[in-house]
């Protein structure tokens, strides 16, 4: 029988879809940085039942743990942890502009801050573009500090400013056109009084301290991420897409805990894991590198009896069942050349199952096996769930890597799926509001149902 994906909006229901979402927008709308939305899921995750992996006294069995406020854990407990999981892992992380260490200058009586891109972005959609300037900031006292601009409707926005056109008739590279050494923001253009030399600059450092009581030397340790001050909105006439900054992909991790939180009866233990830093290779201790949640895994074996941890957890991996939730591109009527149609995701047409990622020969791509795709497909055939085959483009085109293969490494089986979008990395982000809705339907079931 010939295999036919089924457009969304003939099987689902308008008002379904609309609803959810609304409380989406909602929460992407707050969740600007990795660590707005953690604070974000947890207050969800507290709002349904679970407690902090400190409270944990063995018996409870909805338990969550944040690190270092920048990923996350959270699990429901069906009897004993060894006899496996299933478990959606997603990222939180989205391409921006991060401050320098050591960020301020002044040129021409304009005071600006210099950036260094973070993960995959094509310059020049970040030139010209209205930011939010996201701040966290550790003195050496100790004290935290945060500052939030541009989010409210009468705050400051930042921008990098573009060469006018009438001046820009160089022809050149895009790699040279597009200089990221000259992705500076600008922070104001105002003297202070009675300085001579960078007066402009002095006035900034001046409000700064009046006003959140900062140093130029605090900028050394502190966290501070540029944004599209965009908020999310219906896109088209119809008003079946919506549009927003950092569905890649905090999209994934937001229908995963919604679908944990909604889960009923499981067939066994199951949860979430968001990890921070996938769009830079998921490097350091807030990672899918990281060893965090391998540790509270520990902990609740040890909790639940098991003496040797370290081979506990072994065998727990080797009998998990992980969805690795992320996007994938979906096929844009202007540039379908760089696809396999007959292996590319459709707007609204579902979930897309993405077998391997990597680039070329599958370079970087660990490939879910025939036996787990199957199982996986089965449960989604079962509850009428809409899904689609994906791929990362024609082969040697590009492609692309998820944390599906550091979670492989462990010894679980492992699949990529996530929505399709359209304009994936850019600061405006365009996902099938229908795709949404199943996407979130589809990690539900089988966080309940795989076995």
């Amino acid at each position: 029988m010939k295999f036919s994906p089924k457009n969304l909006w003939s099987v689902r229901d308008r008002g379904q879809i609309e609803s959810f979402t609304e409380e989406y927008a909602k929460f992407i709308d707050l969740s600007r940085t990795e660590r707005m939305a953690i604070r974000e899921f947890e207050k969800m995750l507290q709002d349904a039942g679970y407690i902090s992996i400190e409270a944990f006294d063995g018996k409870a069995t909805k338990v969550y743990a944040v690190n270092r406020g920048k990923s996350l854990i959270a699990l429901q407990l069906v009897g004993k942890l060894e006899n496996g999981l299933n478990l959606v892992a997603a990222h939180i992380d989205a391409p921006r502009l991060d401050l320098k260490p050591q960020p301020l200058f002044e040129e021409e009586e304009i005071a600006l801050a210099r950036t260094h891109y973070y993960g995959g972005v094509k310059k020049y959609q970040w030139l010209s573009l209205p930011l939010e300037l996201h701040g966290y900031v550790v003195k050496d006292s100790g004290e935290i500090v945060e500052i939030h601009l541009g989010q409210c409707k009468d705050d400051p926005v930042f921008v990098t400013p573009d060469l006018l056109p009438h001046l820009d008739k160089k022809d050149a590279l895009l790699s040279e056109k597009f200089d990221a050494e000259k992705l500076s923001i600008v922070l104001g253009t105002i003297p202070l009084a009675g300085v001579q030399k960078e007066a402009v600059k002095t006035y900034i450092l001046k409000l700064l301290n009046d006003r959140y009581g900062l140093k130029e030397e605090d900028f050394v340790s502190g966290e501070f991420e540029l944004v599209p001050a965009l908020k999310a909105r219906s896109v088209g006439l119809d008003e079946s897409l919506l549009g927003a900054y950092g569905h890649d992909d905090r999209i994934c991790a937001y229908t995963a805990i919604k679908g944990l939180i909604e889960v009923q009866n499981p067939v066994r233990s199951c949860g979430v894991i968001l990890f921070d830093r996938e769009e830079t290779g998921s490097e350091g201790n807030a990672g899918a590198k990281a060893n965090f949640y391998v540790m509270v895994l520990k902990k609740i074996l040890k909790s639940q009896g098991c003496t040797d941890t370290s081979l506990g957890v072994d065998e727990l991996f080797s009998k998990t069942n992980i969805i690795s939730a992320d996007v994938c591109p979906a096929i844009d009527p202007m540039f379908k050349e760089v696809h396999d149609l007959n292996n590319a995701a459709r707007v609204g047409y579902g979930v897309g199952l993405v077998r391997y990622t990597g680039s070329g020969g599958k370079s970087g791509s660990s490939e879910a096996h025939a036996e787990f795709v199957a199982k996986v497909r089965k449960v989604l055939n079962q509850e009428g769930v809409v899904w689609q085959v994906a791929t990362m483009g024609k082969v040697d085109r590009g492609g692309g890597g998820t944390v599906a293969k550091f979670l492989a490494e462990k010894g679980a089986c492992v699949l990529d799926m996530g929505p399709a979008l359209l304009g994936m990395h850019s600061p405006f982000e365009l996902v099938s509001k229908a795709d949404l809705y199943e996407t979130y339907r589809a990690y539900k079931v089988l966080l309940e149902k795989l076995s």
